[in-house]
């Protein structure tokens, strides 16, 4: 166990109805017990766990009441962090609890680093890695479908489905000892079925995890989506009525927007990541030319990309330029405008888009539910089914991606013909890059990495 006690704000800070002030470790109850005065004269060192207390937090020496409050004292080890734990419920504003947590750490409390609630959590043996940075992404969540992955990945999605194939692992390791302790049994490792088919049966499964990281990725961080075209084909009014508010200018005049614009859209629990880029096309102003190339640096790096043409306006040398540029894109073709009088050739618009494109209006909003159930479909395939299993954390595919590589040279090694210690060399290493997802096998520099990405509190 850890033996200093620390203390944060966890409300954020700013005017509201309460603000929490979080305190752990073996003295919490200690430290605010000397600075508590309740109603009843309750001494929180006796009272039972899990238990909330109104009172008032005074200064000891000054004898200065501080704020009307509401004390929640819980118990090692039934606590998040599995120490003791005392929250102070003040009322909400920066002063009160900047204050309180002031008198908090003058009384033998230290300030909190960010994200060590969590990471004694880890420590002490409440949750794995992976539950630590679901509650990151439980924060962090753009939709309610990626707050319902971060949840299922905190109540041990993950954990469950690594320690499945640890366990896989482990047997094997257990089957080669027994063949290397029982010689007379005549069976080479490199004719055992047994273990042959365990190892490709451990590949199998990682192969299915892998197979849904694109998705998990996506629903996580959000499809990261483009959008593009000429100057004044109405991309900044599309991004306009996705989003439902002005966020970007928009004028008559080509060249207006500059810069990259990001917002973020929800579309059937998708969190789609919105990038309204400026019109591409050759010109010899300085700072539009500065967005182009920002524009081409954004295709570069998208998920997905909205190619928007202006029905109003036939098809241009822009037009057939951004078109070479995509060619090896994932990309959405919209046909915008279709409220104005047609001037492009729709039949040139069928053959660039292999006869699938949308046509809408931003001004009418006509054909926006199919365009939004185009990108659905686009991303989800066949959709989700209920607790479909998703790996969404890329650290956690990059070791799983390790660990197929270590079994991929068992089988190697196996098809060599060489000795069994050097398959159970490879196979434990496979267990380790899968110990690094749980935390088993994670070095300080990696778990202090990873806690660092958490706020102040948490």
């Amino acid at each position: 166990m850890i033996d200093d006690t620390i203390a944060a704000i966890s409300t954020a800070v700013g005017e509201a109805g309460i603000s929490i002030i979080r305190i752990s470790g073996r003295d919490a109850i200690k430290i605010v017990s000397g600075i508590f005065k309740s109603k009843r004269n309750i001494d929180l060192k006796a009272v039972k766990s899990h238990t909330v207390h109104y009172g008032f937090i005074y200064d000891s020496e000054s004898n200065e009441v501080y704020d009307e409050v509401l004390v929640n004292v819980m118990k090692s080890p039934h606590t998040y962090t599995k120490e003791d734990i005392v929250e102070i419920n003040c009322h909400g504003g920066y002063v009160p609890a900047k204050r309180i947590l002031e008198l908090v750490l003058k009384n033998g409390a230290r300030l909190a680093e960010p994200g060590e609630f969590t990471k004694r959590a880890f420590i002490n043996g409440r949750i794995d890695m992976s539950q630590a940075e679901a509650v990151i992404d439980i924060i962090r969540s753009k939709t309610a479908l990626s707050n319902k992955y971060a949840v299922m990945q905190l109540s041990g999605s993950v954990k469950d489905k690594i320690n499945e194939i640890k366990n896989d692992l482990v047997a094997l390791i257990a089957h080669i000892f027994a063949l290397m302790d029982f010689p007379d049994e005549d069976v080479e490792i490199f004719n055992d079925s047994e273990l042959i088919d365990g190892i490709k049966n451990a590949i199998r499964k990682i192969d299915e995890l892998l197979d849904s990281s694109e998705k998990g990725r996506i629903i996580r961080e959000g499809l990261n989506t483009v959008i593009i075209g000429k100057p004044n084909v109405g991309k900044s009014s599309l991004l306009n009525a996705l989003l439902n508010e002005n966020r970007a200018i928009v004028t008559d005049i080509p060249g207006t927007t500059r810069d990259i614009i990001e917002e973020y859209l929800n579309i059937k629990g998708i969190p789609i990541k919105l990038i309204d880029t400026a019109g591409i096309r050759d010109t010899d102003e300085l700072v539009e030319k500065i967005g182009v190339e920002r524009s081409k640096e954004a295709i570069n790096k998208a998920d997905l990309i909205i190619f928007v043409f202006d029905n109003s306006r036939p098809l241009e040398k822009e037009d057939y330029e951004i078109l070479r540029i995509i060619d090896d894109k994932n990309v959405l073709y919209v046909l915008n405008k279709i409220d104005l009088p047609s001037m492009i050739d729709l039949d040139e618009i069928r053959r660039i888009s292999n006869e699938n494109y949308i046509s809408l209006s931003s001004v009418t909003k006509e054909g926006f539910d199919a365009l939004e159930n185009t990108v659905y479909n686009m991303v989800m395939e066949n959709g989700l089914s209920n607790n479909e299993f998703l790996l969404t954390n890329m650290r956690h595919k990059d070791a799983l991606l390790k660990a197929k590589e270590n079994l991929m040279s068992c089988l190697n090694t196996i098809e060599r013909g060489l000795t069994e210690d050097f398959v159970s060399i490879d196979l434990n290493a496979a267990i380790d890059n899968l110990g690094l997802i749980t935390g088993e096998t994670a070095n300080e520099d990696l778990i202090n990495e990873i806690f660092e990405r958490f706020c102040v509190g948490k």
